[in-house]
C-alpha cells in the first residue's frame, strides 16, 4: 500500500495558479474556485485508491499553522467520503523540492511505510485507477513518475529515496529520472496528464474534460463542475499557433 502525499496550499492563498492570474486568463476569484476543484479531486482520487491519503498542507508566510491547516480541511470536507478520517501533515522545507524530498523521506525512513508518493494538487483528469496503477507498478521499479505535457511531473513515488536537493528543476521529469538513474533505481512512467496551472495546461484540461463529457465518459466531479460554472473553453489561438482558453462571457463581447 502506497501512501500518497497530496501536496496542498489554503485555497485562498496559494500562488499555484498565479500565471493564470497575471496573463488575464483567469480573475484571481476564479482561480481560486479552480485550485479548489482540482485539490478536492485528487484527494477523492487517493482516499477511493488503495492508497493511503495524507494530505500535505503547506503553511503560507503570514499565516498560522492552524489556520492553514483548517482552510485546507474545510476545503476538502464537501468532497471527502470521511472528513473526519483524512490525516493531515505540515509540509517542511524551505523550497518545493525541499519539501517533497522531507515527505518522502519521512514516509520511507522515519514511518517505515513500503512505498511513498506525492500528487500535485493542480493535476486535472486524475481518477483513482492512476494511483492504483503507480502503485502496481512500484512493486516492480523504485520510482515511478507521472508526466505532464511540458515536462513536469503531477506524480512521483518512490519505493527508495532519490538525491532531492533541486529535485523538481525544469524539466522536473528529466531531473527526477536522472536522480533515480543515477542512484541505480528503475524508473516506471504513467499517464502523462496535465496541470492547470499554466495556461497551456489550463487548456489542455479544459479540452480534454469537455472532450470526454461530449463521449460519455467519466471526469473528476468538481474540476468538471467548476470548468462549467466558469464557462470555459477553448479555442485556436491563430496568434501564438495553439489554444486560447476564453468564456463564453469572453465570446460574448467579441
Amino acid at each position: 500500500m502506497t501512501t500518497v502525499a497530496v501536496l496542498a496550499d489554503p485555497p485562498g492563498e496559494t500562488d499555484a495558479l498565479a500565471r493564470l492570474v497575471e496573463r488575464g486568463v483567469l480573475e484571481a476569484e476564479a482561480a481560486t474556485a479552480l485550485y479548489t476543484a482540482t485539490l478536492r479531486d485528487a484527494c477523492v482520487a487517493v482516499e477511493r485508491s488503495g492508497g493511503d491519503l495524507l494530505v500535505n498542507y503547506r503553511v503560507p508566510d503570514g499565516l498560522e499553522d492552524d489556520v492553514a491547516k483548517e482552510s485546507v480541511a474545510s476545503a476538502l470536507e464537501p468532497a471527502l467520503d470521511d472528513p473526519d478520517g483524512a490525516r493531515y501533515e505540515v509540509q517542511v522545507g524551505s523550497t518545493r523540492s525541499a519539501r517533497v524530498g522531507n515527505t518522502v523521506t519521512h514516509l520511507l525512513e522515519q514511518e517505515g511505510v513500503r512505498t511513498a508518493a506525492v500528487v500535485d494538487a493542480t493535476v486535472a483528469l486524475l481518477e483513482r485507477r492512476h494511483v492504483d496503477s503507480a502503485a502496481m507498478k512500484l512493486r516492480g521499479d523504485e520510482v515511478v513518475l507521472g508526466p505532464t505535457p511540458g515536462g513536469e511531473v503531477w506524480y512521483a513515488g518512490f519505493a527508495e529515496p532519490v538525491d532531492f536537493a533541486d529535485a523538481l528543476a525544469a524539466p522536473a521529469l528529466r531531473t527526477l529520472t536522472e536522480r533515480a538513474t543515477a542512484g541505480e533505481s528503475g524508473v516506471d512512467f504513467l499517464e502523462s496528464l496535465p496541470r492547470v496551472s499554466d495556461p497551456a495546461g489550463l487548456a489542455s484540461a479544459v479540452v480534454l474534460t469537455r472532450t470526454r463529457q461530449l463521449a460519455g465518459k467519466p471526469v473528476p466531479e468538481h474540476t468538471a463542475e467548476c470548468i462549467a460554472d466558469l464557462d470555459l473553453n477553448v479555442d485556436a489561438d491563430a496568434d501564438a499557433g495553439g489554444l486560447r482558453v476564453h468564456t463564453g462571457r469572453d465570446t460574448d463581447r467579441s
